[in-house]
């Protein structure tokens, strides 16, 4: 087989508003509502650092909206900010702020329809008599099937805690807070925090109901509204009309210097039948699909294709990022469809009657990519691909390898020959559950298909008859489009909805809260949930079955602690026979915007199946959307849940650890990261145990037992080629724990890596050439 390898060329980096309310609005103009009683409400301000204040209202009771108003931030105007809901403590943190600062400020909330308005307040930051910020409570109260461990924190440094579990006011002689709190039946826990020289926080409570029947969605349409981004096509369409719809999305997609990081996002969604002479050109942002309940009830004769189509790409494609092709039959206008894709784009249950090209026609370099439940009848090639991961499918034959491909549960695969040629085979997958999909019945209305767990899997999960499963109609699924807030989509949520995304960019002012179980967040088009004000963007409880598919989590310019965290801290429930599942979940920090986080995906669960993800810390935007102090992310995924497994973990660029894994038994099937390219200098990147940078992979040093197969790690210090990473992977000497087929690069010799694992493994040689090790220990 032809084999060729490739030297990279640089990306570009190497890849080369707050929302107003209405209230807000009338403050503005000085018509704002009632005047608020007293009683009303308690509020407090407290210093959280030297430069943030974190402002905190509780009404005495609920209110669907409070607003904060204030001025006094040097350089900035009235700011008028929809505060964050926490147990019913509204909060938002104030940043840029100087010792003396001193803030004017005021509420605007809701109360049984009208709207009140509080006196103005007066904060001095760093001043005396600062307010300890209130208890937070995770997870947030609200209706769970079992019992729930409660995690209790302050956002003051140094606070300690005083709780309740009967409703009861806390006071300094309550209960100590020392770790989490077991709720096995219905009750209230109420709490303050307290920290010598400042005064005590206002009390916060959550209310739990344990054991309650879950709530019903009320009933949607079956035939739903799906917006203006999605198209939807019929056979009965002409060719002609199909085509120019086509075109004028690609167009508007095309082009990697203007489409990369536009809001613009689109689905294309094929009804059951034929097509003929369909060529459907992939952009930026689009996901093209079939609506059948098995790919071959959509056949495409004609092309379905990615490639290098810019003059700027210059016949490479190491930015085709975001765009995925899924559940459809392609008969290729040439033989072979062209896929030549980079990361966050994904190729599954696809039937592909001839063969693959994963590579750009001009064979240029090209930085992917994943395919599952797929079966090409052809070759699959990947020629001038550096890494790709195959999961569940088959191909005819296969054909190439640069650094780093791995295939589990795949016929057709190559033998498992790491390192010459670098091929890592797996004959199953231990854990598989395929994606959740939308399809059209039998009687033209829509439903979502459930895929059926499979362990240790072979072949596509459709091969033998069609996908094993159930579905749910879409009257049990809530369609957000424009116009929803985080407010509307958490208000389904808690009415036991299901959410179906469709193309958009959605900001959020709250954290959006999974607390069902087998609650299912579909998105098609790559809707993207940028959180504000520094909230998480979504939070997952610990429970049986979430299904997470096609999301794009993209940080806010206010500082987030994770975009993404599926079960609270301490998570012990076993969830083996129904995994949570996040497929198609994708994090950007920068690039679009300035965002700044310092997790991108944290798991407490046990037995959650990661499977296709890629967290990214951008290296190229937007300009003032990137650098080492600008969009500032620590760690891309932390796993703390115990028998993790990851199938296909993509994470780059991060400024510590890009992954921590914490948990007991986990396993990894294909890993591809890029340390940092931005490092200014060495003597500020050093890990905590003073070794030259922070490890691409780290396993926690408490870890007994952890597996993982085909890995890569590059470096490209393009800032300081001086700066040197001692090893990629950094791991406890235990028999327990085990890697094989491990590869580092360095990107035309821009710095080094010493080692591949602890202080095992060649240092990187110059060339752009692999330093390989086969097995560790």
């Amino acid at each position: 087989m032809n084999r060729i390898f490739v030297q990279p060329e640089r990306r570009k980096g190497f890849r080369g508003a707050l929302a107003l309310g209405l209230s807000a609005l009338l403050i503005a103009a000085g018509l704002g509502g009632a005047t608020a009683a007293a009683a009303d409400y308690s509020q407090s301000a407290a210093s959280l650092n030297a430069t943030q204040a974190q402002f905190s209202f509780t009404p005495a009771s609920p209110a669907r909206y409070v607003d904060i108003h204030y001025t006094g931030v040097p350089g900035v105007g009235q700011q008028n900010v929809r505060m964050t809901d926490n147990g019913g403590t509204w909060r938002h943190t104030v940043g840029s702020l100087s010792v003396g600062t001193v803030l004017d400020y005021w509420f605007t909330y809701e109360k049984n329809g009208p709207q009140y308005d509080t006196p103005h307040f007066t904060y001095t930051h760093g001043g005396s008599g600062t307010t300890v910020a209130s208890p937070t409570f995770d997870p947030p109260g609200g209706s769970y099937p079992s019992a729930r461990s409660v995690t209790l924190s302050s956002a003051t440094s140094g606070a300690t805690i005083r709780y309740t579990v009967d409703g009861s006011t806390p006071t300094t002689s309550s209960t100590l807070y020392t770790g989490p709190i077991t709720v096995s039946a219905s009750s209230t826990i109420s709490a303050i925090a307290l920290k010598s020289g400042s005064a005590n926080s206002p009390v916060a409570s959550a209310s739990y109901t344990i054991g309650s029947t879950q709530a019903t969605c009320p009933a949607q349409a079956e035939v739903p509204d799906f917006g203006p981004n999605v198209r939807i096509f019929d056979p009965g369409m002409s060719a002609a009309s199909i085509q120019s719809r086509l075109d004028a999305d690609f167009n508007a997609q095309k082009d990697t210097l203007t489409a990369q990081f536009t809001e613009r996002r689109y689905a294309h969604l094929f009804k059951p039948g034929v097509y003929n002479g369909i060529h459907d050109n992939v952009g930026y942002y689009t996901s093209v699909a079939g609506l059948g309940q098995n790919p071959g009830d959509v056949v495409i004769n004609g092309d379905v294709t990615v490639d290098a189509f810019n003059e700027s790409d210059k016949g490479v494609a190491l930015q085709n990022f975001w765009r995925s092709a899924e559940n459809l039959a392609v008969v290729p206008s040439g033989g072979s469809t062209r896929w030549a894709v980079a990361q966050a784009a994904p190729f599954r249950r696809m039937d592909i009657r001839g063969g693959l090209q994963l590579y750009p026609a001009s064979y240029g370099f090209a930085s992917g990519g994943y395919t599952a439940d797929t079966k090409v009848s052809g070759q699959a090639a990947s020629i001038s691909q550096q890494q790709w991961y195959t999961r569940d499918s088959s191909y005819g034959s296969w054909d190439g390898g640069v650094w780093n491909m791995v295939f589990s549960g795949t016929s057709g695969a190559p033998a498992n020959t790491f390192p010459n040629p670098p091929e890592t085979t797996l004959g199953t997958t231990p854990v598989s559950r395929d994606v959740p999909y939308l399809y059209l019945d039998g009687s033209g209305k829509y439903r979502v298909f459930l895929p059926s767990l499979r362990t240790n899997a072979s072949g596509p999960s459709w091969a033998n008859g069609g996908t094993q499963g159930s579905s749910l109609p879409m009257s049990q699924f809530y369609v957000v489009k424009a116009g929803d807030t985080a407010s509307s989509i958490n208000t389904a949520l808690s009415q036991g909805c299901n959410l179906f995304f469709t193309p958009g960019v959605y900001h959020l002012n709250q954290t959006l809260n999974v607390t069902k179980a087998n609650t299912v967040v579909l998105g098609v088009g790559y809707p993207t949930l940028v959180p504000d004000n520094g909230v998480d963007a979504m939070k997952v409880a610990d429970v049986d079955g979430v299904r997470l598919k096609g999301l794009l989590f993209d940080a806010g310019t206010t500082n987030s602690q994770s975009l993404l965290t599926v079960g609270q801290a301490g998570s012990t429930t076993n969830h083996a026979a129904n995994p949570t599942t996040l497929q198609d979940v994708f994090f950007r920090i920068g690039g679009q915007i300035a965002g700044k986080a310092t997790n991108s995906l944290i798991v407490n669960s046990r037995d959650t199946v990661i499977d296709h993800i890629w967290a990214w810390r951008a290296d190229h935007g937007n300009a003032g959307t990137y650098g080492w102090t600008i969009n500032t992310g620590d760690t891309g995924v932390v796993v703390n849940g115990d028998n993790v497994l990851a199938t296909g973990l993509f994470v780059e660029h991060y400024q510590k650890y890009q992954v921590i894994w914490n948990g007991q038994n986990g396993r990894t099937i294909f890993f591809q990261n890029e340390i940092p390219y931005d490092v200014p200098d060495q003597a500020g990147w050093k890990s905590p145990n003073g070794l030259n940078g922070y490890a691409a992979y780290k396993v926690g040093d408490n870890v007994t037992t952890h597996e993982a197969w085909g890995l890569g790690s590059y470096c490209f210090f393009n800032d300081n080629p001086s700066v040197n990473l001692y090893h990629a992977f950094e791991v406890p000497n235990r028999s327990g724990v085990r890697f094989h087929n491990l590869v580092t690069v360095s990107l035309n010799y821009k710095g080094t890596i010493t080692h591949v694992i602890n202080d095992a493994g060649a240092v990187t040689p110059p060339d752009t050439r692999p330093s390989n090790l086969v097995s560790y220990p």
